[in-house]
């Protein structure tokens, strides 16, 4: 029981992680210790894991006919590709530059749009 509360409680953490790490860096932070990078690393590491798990729950739940609502994993792979490329440029910078401005998408509900049944003809056929 001790087990799978542990487990449920840290199915975020991946998530949590490389929040704290992207909000926590500072641009100007030229020198990082080797603690750092090793946590960088790691952060990588998760991602892969992260991104391994969305990815077979796509394929485990694909988008069925008639269904208004569904979960977007493949804009969730893209925005995880963009964390994973912010992290490896601050690893290995090849020089300094500004950063990218661009945000990460983060809706990832999506609704189908309903198409329309083409209106009754006068004598009622369509």
């Amino acid at each position: 029981m001790v087990a799978l509360t542990w487990r449920a409680a840290h199915r975020g953490v991946p998530i949590l992680l490389v929040t704290a790490l992207l909000m926590g860096q500072s641009p100007t932070a030229l020198s990082e210790s080797p603690a750092q990078r090793q946590e960088l690393a790691s952060a990588l590491r998760q991602l892969d894991a992260l991104e391994r798990t969305v990815a077979d729950s796509a394929v485990h739940a694909p988008v069925r006919p008639g269904e208004r609502y569904h979960f977007d994993y493949p804009r969730l792979l893209a925005d995880l590709a963009r964390v994973r490329a912010g992290i490896q440029a601050h690893l290995t910078p090849s020089r300094a530059q500004p950063r990218d401005p661009s945000e990460l998408a983060g809706d990832y509900r999506t609704e189908r749009a309903i198409e329309p049944s083409p209106p009754p003809t006068a004598e009622g056929k369509p």
